[in-house]
């Protein structure tokens, strides 16, 4: 039985929920999914400047496992950018907020 995955906590709960390209057909657009955990590691390595190693500390993960994220994060924004696909923010199923975080008027993949 393999070991059951550890929570990732997230310290950001985005108020959109899609990047849409503009000038793609409606009919045509393709959709990226970049899961919450992914966007954090992106946030914390990218945007924040913080080594792996203190990004895993934040999100209670293995430096490892950060640095997983952000490659899978990265080849997924790339993707959306050059093809022209809308980037859409999904939870993910191992992700929690870390205590003090809240999603203001709901967390942007909640039914409206």
């Amino acid at each position: 039985m393999p070991r059951p995955p550890k929570p990732r906590r997230c310290g950001i709960c985005p108020s959109y929920g899609t990047f849409v390209p503009v000038g793609v057909p409606p009919g045509r657009l393709q959709a990226v999914f970049l899961q919450l955990d992914e966007l954090e590691a992106l946030r914390l390595c990218d945007l924040l400047g913080q080594e792996q190693e203190e990004a895993a500390q934040s999100m209670g993960v293995s430096r490892a496992t950060v640095q997983r994220l952000l490659a899978s994060a990265r080849a997924k924004v790339a993707e959306a950018l050059v093809h022209g696909k809308a980037l859409v923010i999904v939870p993910g199923p191992h992700v929690r907020l870390s205590p003090g975080h809240f999603c203001p008027g709901g967390p942007p993949w909640a039914v409206q």
